[in-house]
This record gives structure tokens, sequence and C-alpha cells, in this order.
């Protein structure tokens, strides 16, 4: 799993210092790449681009394919030109079936991936944003068994409130920080710290018994219980540049600590309302700081500096979870983020 991070992360890291305005093609780039198992489209698209995350803006789809992403062994990645310009199409003529006595039909489950998530997944947060008053009516842990103060995986535990009945799942929650946006001074969210997870068992008026199924650390009196969402982070994803102009700051990073390092957990003040979504390839930049000229007088503002790349893999209505992919410098809270 680190190799393939580090892989992942090296490409991206040399192409930070490019412009990501226009696709930036690789100098020593084939002509045909022939798709073979184990091959996934990030790592196609790099042996083209020097920028991986502007594929879709040099696929050039052939309308005979019903679905261009989905890439199978055998299949031919080649360069061609259109209309002057480079692009990439997708030739299907070599791909491999196995013989049988009857047709073989290839499922989508036989194609090759993109980036395929859960090899990451043990980087990636459980955690939630939600609104405060979300939080403060849920249903919470008033006692495990035996009167117990502290509960962990396969332990009881009494439950507090209206839940939705027996064999209804539950994500328990630990209130964290309340996001405040630092230009705007709006309210973007409270954090909610995963601590595990239980089913209800039973359920008396409005005390339940819950078996706990999983913990990341002790459940405590007072922690919160939230519905089981089906997790918005898809297996595989396609990472790209935002579709839209994005400038915001990172907020936070998970584990309270201040200084961001690779492979850290962040969250950035920009979410679904301002059009992110999973996948999206931030770059980070250190805010120039003000020096005192020293010829003339005065202050000035010395240029902001790249620092690194973020990918967001999880959004909220005004906030996003990004994974950091490449941290040049020491990257801190407040740090500005923008398209790369």
């Amino acid at each position: 799993m680190r190799k393939y991070l580090t892989g992942m992360i090296a490409a991206l890291a040399l192409s930070g210092a490019l412009s990501a305005e226009e696709p930036q093609w690789q100098n020593d780039m084939p002509t045909t790449h022939v798709v073979v198992k184990g091959d996934t489209l990030w790592d196609i698209s790099e042996s083209f681009l020097k920028n991986p995350w502007l594929w879709p803006e040099i696929w050039h789809v052939n309308a005979q394919i019903k679905n261009p992403h989905l890439i199978y062994p055998g299949d031919a990645i080649r360069l061609i030109y259109v209309d002057g310009k480079k692009r990439l199409t997708l030739d299907t003529s070599g791909r491999i079936y196995k013989l049988e006595p009857k047709a073989h039909v290839i499922s989508a489950g036989e194609a090759i991936e993109t980036i395929p998530l859960d090899e990451i997944n043990s980087f990636l947060s459980r955690s939630r944003v939600v609104g405060k008053e979300e939080l403060e009516m849920s249903p919470y842990v008033i006692s495990g068994a035996q009167e117990h103060l502290v509960v962990g995986a396969g332990d009881r535990a009494y439950v507090r409130g209206e839940v939705e009945g027996e064999r209804s799942g539950y994500g328990v929650y630990r209130q964290g920080e309340v996001y405040m946006d630092p230009v705007t001074d709006e309210f973007l969210g409270v954090q909610a710290i995963d601590i595990g997870s239980g089913v209800i068992e039973n359920v008396e008026g409005e005390i339940s018994t819950m078996l706990v199924t999983r913990t990341t650390e002790e459940m405590r009196i007072g922690d919160r219980l939230l519905r089981e969402e089906e997790r918005s982070i898809e297996s595989t994803f396609f990472p790209s540049s935002p579709d839209v102009d994005i400038e915001g700051e990172i907020l936070a990073v998970e584990g309270g600590v201040s200084t961001v390092g690779k492979l850290d957990i962040v969250v950035i003040n920009r979410g679904q309302r301002e059009e992110m979504k999973t996948g999206d390839v931030l770059a980070i930049y250190k805010r120039g700081s003000y020096i005192k000229d020293r010829v003339t007088g005065g202050k000035v503002k010395l240029p902001d500096e790249r620092a690194g790349l973020i990918m967001v893999f999880r959004t909220f209505e005004k906030v996003s979870m990004a994974l950091v992919l490449d941290a040049d410098q020491g990257i801190r809270v407040e740090d500005i983020v923008r398209n790369p």
C-alpha cells in the first residue's frame, strides 16, 4: 500500500511545478500503450501526461464505445491528433476473451481501476461534519454494561434517546472542532469524530441496548449516535482538476495538530455548495509574507509559494475532507488551496 501511495505521490509531485491550464505531455511518452492486468487509469495517464489529473481533457471519445471509461486488459490507448491537437483514444480490438464453449461477456468488474480508493482506505477518515443541533439532539451513551464508564468492541452499552428500532446500525461520535469560515465568520459545521459503531439489540422506552461492533478508541459516557450512512467514498474515483475556480483555506488537520504532513487528512472551507466533488485535486500554497523593502522603504508582499497537493475524498455542504498527497515544505492551517 505504501509503495502504491509513494508512486502516486511522486507522480503528483513531479507535476506540481507545472501549470495545469493546459495538459503537459511527457517528453518520452509512447504512441501506444497496451493495457495489462494491474494497470490503473492513473498509471496510464501518467505515462502520457505530467499533470495526469487532466486526463479527461485529452480523452477522445469513440462514439462506437458505450462506456469509454471502462478499459480492459488487451485494449490499446493510442495517441492521435484531432484538429492538430494531441488526444488519446481507445482501441478495443485487442480485448482478451476467455475461450469457453459459450460466449464470454466481459463484466464491468473486469475493467481496470482508476485509483482504487480501497488501497488507501486506512488513511481516510470516517469522521463527519454535521450541524450543531444534529449532534446535540442525537441519542447518546448513558452507561456501559455493569455501569462501566468506558466501552470497547464486543461490549454492550446503554443508549438514551430515540433510535430507529432493533437491528438498526449507528455510528458513535464525539464532538470535535467547530468550523467557522476564516474570512466571513460563517458557521460551516461541527466535526463529529468517529469513535466506533454498533447495532441496537433491544429498545425499552427511551433506553436502548447497543452491541458495540467496532471502536477506534474507548467509548465514553456522552458520546453521540448518528444513523449509519452509506459512505460517500467510492471504491474508485476519477482524479481531476475542479470544474470551477476554487480558492479556499485549510481549516484543520485531523488529529488536532497544526502542521500538515504527507497523508494527513485536512478539512477545507469549500464543499458541495462550491461544486467540490470527490477526486478533485487542489494545490496548496503558503501565504507570501510581508517584508520591509530596505531600498525604497515600506512593506511589500512576497508571492504565495506552492507547497503541495491534496485530493478531495469526501464532501459536505460547506466543507470537504482531503488527503495530503504531497507536502514540499511546512504546510499549516490557514494555508491557501487553489486549482492545480
